[in-house]
């Protein structure tokens, strides 16, 4: 009898043993994906697949990990302002999304994308870390059309090209190169046409299907069928009276013309805002199914009881929910989670090295916020001191005494979907640290409180004032910025004007060498500054190298070339109303008719560019612009070289090509713009495509920015 139990518990042991080690048939890499993903549906129970619909894509009975999404807009989100975390979870923080548009250098974009992706599967796979956290809230496509908007910080910019090129850039940079499995997954947020916050919830963008394709999409279609990107989270608002949870493009258009077989996600709570705000549906239940049924597969709100009431009652059944959570199997499998133990993804092995420093300790960490820093630098004016030379870059041989004033010279404050950085240089930081050992003196004050500044400024041979917007308000409060020109999610500008101009005016009154660094998330109307002061300089916030990469700019050590991503409007009375979303009636530089502070794609440098002898072929089916660019200055510096082509003879124009190229000093470089025809022309109803039709005219302008033309060209086509 013993002998016999014996005998039993064993084969009972084999065969759980054997139920542990089993390997399924969605495992296998030899298959498709396609085919893989069909296995493991049939794997999955009811319960299993309702799991699915929420944003972690773990199946622990399968042997599929854990993995949910992060926030990685400009470095990994793990801790900052908008988390609420006991530790601190340190990874490398970079400028703003806004800043690192004003690059205008999607090639340094990728890199720094790539890095952020390091450092999430570092915490996914340390053995300290596991967090799993893979699929990756970022690029933001959104268009930052109207400088009111409160999430300005997190766009690359109003231009549809431009924000394309770097959405790609940044999703190539988190997905990776590898032919089959991808670093991170890339989800970009928020499709469709979400730049207002006062009202989101509820609010409808209206437009045509013209500017659908033209711009508030173009980005998000790029991403997609250039960048790779197979998810992206639905935005709060509806597009022509329909929410963009339960749009029918999210299938019609992005599914099934654009190849997203990947995530469609909610925003946070939408589900229940479909109730609430849009009152669209009478119960969460039916607005659960609608959704399920729009094939958004992934919701960020409370769900579970809501499909269950939806299954139960008929609304959906479980074919729809197969059909939803499709994409989430799919993005699991490229990031190689449906392998098992044996996976051939090479980037399983990040964390893992012994002896290898976490990623943001590493020095090249350190240089690639410091390079990003230095490039986002805009020099917005350096006018020439009564008929002597600019006041920048600052001669260490010629000054004495620099004054830093202001709330961001010794402050730097991470913005509400920031992680927390390892370390963090100031800008008093990087002053001292590019003046150490040469003897000159370094004083700072916050504010102008007891006359401090005005003293300190009066005493010095450079004022430098830094001074913007605070990045959530001052305040963590939802739906409040007390100071009406602040702006961040939930909360839109209620003003241009910039504070502390009046304590910028006292500044100047005591030292007219008074530089302004405008440290800021946004546009501001600075008139009365840029009238005034000899220079004016933007960075945005939450560099960990901001110190040392705007000093870097100061000293000339790097000669700026960033360059603006939004037209910086001279008046908020220049602005059409914020909720008109037809940009043909003022928004953008293409259709805004008065004349801007700071043109879109302005930015200065330290030398001077000169261009010349342009020429324009058709060649193998793309158009070509040719030209020459010279530096004709006595200082090494980068230009943005910028093409705004018209097919609408000469009504408006439009970027379609840029280049950020080094030039040496008395040196000439060849520049070659290379577009296929079948892809960089406006929208064709008919041909359903981007091509420029044949016999078109178009009208070309190359230049330094939106306004600042140097050559015209024309071409038949």
């Amino acid at each position: 009898m013993h002998i016999k139990k014996f005998f039993t518990l064993l084969f009972l042991s084999f065969i759980c043993t054997e139920i542990q080690a089993k390997d399924y048939a969605f495992q296998d890499t030899i298959l498709n994906d396609d085919e893989r993903v069909e296995l493991l549906l049939k794997e999955l129970t009811l319960e299993e697949k309702i799991s699915l619909l929420s944003t972690n894509l773990g199946v622990p009975r399968l042997g599929i990990p854990h993995c949910v999404q992060v926030e990685g807009l400009h470095g990994l989100s793990l801790s900052g302002p908008g988390k609420e975390h006991p530790d601190t979870i340190p990874t490398t923080i970079f400028p703003q999304a806004y800043g690192l548009g004003e690059t205008w250098d999607p090639e340094l974009i990728r890199r720094i994308a790539s890095h952020v992706a390091d450092e999430a599967r570092y915490y996914s796979q340390h053995d300290s870390a596991s967090r799993g956290i893979l699929v990756m809230r970022a690029p933001n496509a959104d268009l930052a059309r109207d400088p009111r908007w409160g999430r300005t910080e997190e766009s690359f910019g109003e231009d549809p090209y431009l924000t394309a090129v770097m959405t790609v850039a940044k999703i190539k940079g988190l997905q990776g190169e590898h032919p089959r499995y991808w670093k991170t997954s890339a989800l970009m947020k928020h499709f469709l046409a979400n730049s207002n916050e006062f009202g989101r919830d509820s609010s409808s963008s209206n437009f045509d299907n013209a500017l659908f394709r033209d711009y508030y999409a173009y980005p998000f279609y790029k991403g997609i069928t250039e960048g790779g990107s197979r998810a992206f989270m639905a935005a709060y608002n509806s597009w022509n009276g329909t929410p963009m949870a339960i749009h029918p493009c999210l299938d019609s258009i992005t599914r099934k013309e654009w190849g997203n077989d990947g995530i469609i996600c909610t925003d946070g709570g939408a589900l229940g805002l479909l109730v609430t705000a849009h009152k669209r549906f009478p119960t969460r239940a039916e607005g659960a199914a609608a959704i399920v049924k729009a094939t958004t597969g992934q919701f960020l709100d409370r769900y579970k009881e809501e499909i269950e009431e939806a299954l139960a009652s008929g609304l959906v059944i479980e074919a729809d929910i197969d059909r939803a959570i499709r994409g989430n199997l799919k993005v699991a499998l490229k990031l190689g989670l449906l392998d098992g133990e044996n996976s051939a993804n090479p980037y399983l092995a990040i964390g893992k090295e012994s002896g290898v420093p976490a990623p943001f300790m590493t020095d090249y960490a350190k240089s690639l916020a410091r390079e990003a820093t230095a490039k986002s630098v805009v020099l917005l004016k350096n006018a020439p001191i009564e008929g002597s030379n600019p006041l920048l870059p600052l001669d260490k041989n010629k000054v004495k005494k620099i004054a830093l004033i202001g709330p961001y010279a010794n402050n730097i404050v991470q913005d509400w979907y920031s992680g927390m950085p390892p370390y963090e240089v100031t800008i008093l930081d990087g002053i001292k640290n590019a003046v150490a050992g040469s003897g000159i003196e370094v004083t700072y004050a916050p504010d102008n409180r007891m006359d401090i500044a005005q003293e300190l400024a009066r005493d010095a041979d450079v004022a430098i004032v830094c001074t913007g917007n605070h990045p959530y308000g001052t305040k963590r409060d939802w739906f409040f910025c007390p100071v009406p020109s602040d702006g961040r999610e939930a909360v839109d500008r209620r003003s241009l004007v910039l504070p502390d101009e009046d304590m910028i005016r006292q500044i100047y009154a005591a030292n007219p060498n008074t530089v302004l660094l405008l440290v800021s998330s946004f546009p501001y109307a600075i008139n009365w500054c840029n009238d005034n002061l000899p220079s004016i300089l933007h960075v945005t916030h939450c560099s960990q190298e901001q110190g040392n990469g705007v000093a870097d700019v100061i000293f000339g050590d790097v000669n700026p070339a960033g360059r603006t991503t939004q037209t910086w409007v001279a008046d908020i009375m220049d602005l059409p109303p914020m909720m008109d979303y037809d940009i043909r009636n003022g928004h953008t530089y293409i259709y805004n008719k008065n004349r801007p502070l700071y043109p879109f794609g302005h930015g200065l440098s330290y030398t001077d560019f000169a261009y010349s002898d342009i020429v324009s072929t058709k060649e193998d089916g793309n158009l070509v612009v040719e030209f020459s660019l010279s530096n004709t200055g006595d200082r090494d510096g980068e230009e943005v070289a910028q093409l705004y082509l018209s097919f609408d003879n000469g009504m408006t124009y439009k970027l379609k090509s840029f280049r950020r190229v080094a030039v040496e000093a008395g040196k000439n470089e060849k520049i070659r713009f290379v577009m296929p025809l079948a892809d960089t022309g406006d929208w064709n109803e008919t041909a359903r495509n981007y091509g420029i039709p044949e016999g078109t005219e178009v009208g070309i302008r190359v230049g330094a920015s939106s306004t600042d033309i140097r050559l015209h060209d024309k071409i038949k086509l």
